[in-house]
């Protein structure tokens, strides 16, 4: 495949680096480098990591996490995740985010059993979640009495007492499966799925994430009873194309440093500010 072209002479901006940079294992898992979690964390060194956000990147294989004793914070969010083990040594970490990924069990919670200052996770939208709510709820919280939020839903008393007789108790980790690196071998389908145009569910973002994001460009937060009307109206080919685009913006935006978002921010300003007059103008 072709390189992409860089910018014609006068364009504003530099060429980027690559969001995430991985390396592909066998049969097209991702995996998680070494190289990538320094750069994206912008630290020296592993075990100088505090914060490692890899929203949305095709990851399989998060077996560098093992190397990680001090992080606090993992974003994993939107990836193609399927074991928690990696995560199991992480004696610091406080908050895992794991929405839409391939855990396939809810036994993947005995790994994060002894993580003693795990506060918030975040694991819907996963297989292991499973067709009945509140069993999957009070199963996490049983074996994760110490969570105060679980699934962006903050945890009561109540719902921790309740989890001692509805949840249902994990003693041990899940079944050994073919795994390589920690991750499911993959077939040739999976080589595709990673490498093909990124999917439009990554883009289904819940409002927390949108204002996140919102937050980052230094914009307002969208008000909740505005976030329904932030969703695409498109056909289906020009929504596939917005989601392209919107997928390579949000990842590129986040390797930009200060002065880098701060432009962004000025151009995303002026665009708002000119569409908001024009749909004035049509409301008249």
């Amino acid at each position: 495949m072709a390189a992409a072209p860089g910018p014609a002479p006068g364009d504003a901006f530099a060429p980027l680096p690559p969001p995430l940079e991985t390396r592909r294992g066998r049969a097209g898992a991702m995996k998680l480098t070494r190289k990538a979690v320094l750069a994206r964390a912008k630290a020296a060194e592993l075990d100088s990591v505090r914060k490692l956000n890899c929203w949305g990147s095709c990851l399989t294989d998060i077996s560098i996490c093992r190397e990680l004793p001090n992080i606090e914070v993992i974003t994993f969010s939107v990836n193609s995740i399927s074991s928690l083990e990696p995560m199991s040594q992480c004696q610091n970490l406080s908050e895992l985010y794991m929405r839409k990924n391939s855990v396939p069990s809810l036994n993947e919670l005995f790994h994060l059993k002894n993580l003693p200052r795990l506060r918030v996770l975040w694991l819907s939208e996963n297989p292991c979640c499973g067709p009945d709510p509140h069993h999957y709820r009070m199963t996490v919280l049983r074996n994760l009495p110490n969570l105060q939020k679980l699934d962006n839903q903050a945890v009561t008393e109540e719902e921790l007492s309740k989890a001692l007789v509805d949840g249902e108790e994990i003693t041990a980790p899940p079944a050994k499966r073919n795994l390589e690196n920690g991750c499911p071998e993959a077939n040739e389908s999976s080589t595709t799925e990673c490498t093909a145009e990124p999917k439009s569910e990554h883009l289904n973002f819940t409002l927390e994430e949108t204002n996140k994001i919102r937050e980052q460009l230094g914009m307002k937060p969208v008000p909740r009873d505005k976030f329904s009307s932030f969703s695409p109206r498109e056909t289906d080919g020009s929504r596939k194309k917005r989601n392209n685009i919107l997928n390579a913006i949000l990842l590129l935006m986040k390797e930009l440093d200060t002065e880098g978002l701060e432009i962004i921010h000025q151009t995303v300003g002026k665009r708002l500010q000119a569409l908001q007059k024009k749909e004035l103008q049509e409301e008249r």
